[in-house]
């Protein structure tokens, strides 16, 4: 089964807007835990606007009471995260082309201009105990080349996918992305996803696109926490992805 890994950007944001610690991240992350989810990502950017340095450490210490919860950092390796991932060596480093100021994530890897300099990282990170995984387009052929580099998995930037469900566009955006797994999985990389699924859209893919070890969900997630609470919300993402293998 397809696992859910919680990103908590969202939570920390809301938190960042007064000093009372409310949200809680960590009691956050513990309820999603308890409710089922395979594992917790956080997404910490040089502005510290959501997640901070003090938050992927205090979750990392958490995390080494539930061993079998996996820690994924993402972030661009080089701003401030790869020095966070060599300190806390999570379970996976998710590699991401932020640009300083993004709102948000919005395009994956361009590899053969970022090659030369993204290698000998993949190599520091993976020789740390850390599996790297490279956030990419839905680009078939570009998975040999990340595959080439180093990397482990690739994190399917899914976005376009959320734009195109529930339109005539949506049926060849799904049969893209499945040709983007199969080319990954072809050449021995696992294949992850994330960025604007939902509850709604969750189901279509993963029936869609074959064996997709992870997906990692924050903001709708943690919108639909808001109106249900975050071990409800969980506990329905998990049955979209069951249904979804069903």
């Amino acid at each position: 089964m397809t696992h859910l890994s919680v990103n908590l950007n969202k939570v920390a944001l809301l938190r960042n807007q007064r000093p009372l610690d409310i949200p809680n991240v960590q009691r956050m992350a513990l309820i999603a835990i308890g409710a089922g989810a395979n594992g917790i990502t956080v997404h910490p950017r040089p502005d510290e606007r959501h997640v901070r340095a003090t938050d992927v450490r205090e979750l990392g210490q958490l995390l080494k009471s539930h061993p079998r919860i996996e820690y994924n950092i993402e972030g661009n390796p080089m701003h401030n995260t790869l020095d966070l991932v060599l300190e806390m060596r999570p379970h996976q480093f998710t590699m991401v082309p932020d640009e300083h100021g993004a709102v948000t994530s919005d395009h994956g890897w361009d590899l053969a201009p970022n090659e030369k300099w993204l290698r000998p990282i993949i190599e520091r990170v993976r020789a740390a105990g850390v599996r790297v995984s490279l956030f990419m387009d839905a680009d078939p052929d570009a998975m040999a080349r990340a595959r080439d580099i180093g990397a482990d998995r690739i994190e399917l930037y899914t976005e376009p996918y959320a734009r195109a469900y529930g339109t005539p566009e949506e049926k060849a955006s799904l049969q893209l992305y499945a040709a983007a797994a199969r080319a990954a999985q072809k050449v021995g990389l696992g294949v992850n996803a994330g960025h604007d699924l939902n509850r709604d859209n969750l189901p279509a893919f993963i029936a869609a696109v074959p064996n997709v070890l992870e997906v990692s969900i924050g903001h709708a997630l943690v919108a639909d926490a808001l109106e249900f609470g975050m071990d409800a919300t969980v506990r329905a993402y998990l049955a979209a992805l069951g249904g979804a293998k069903a």
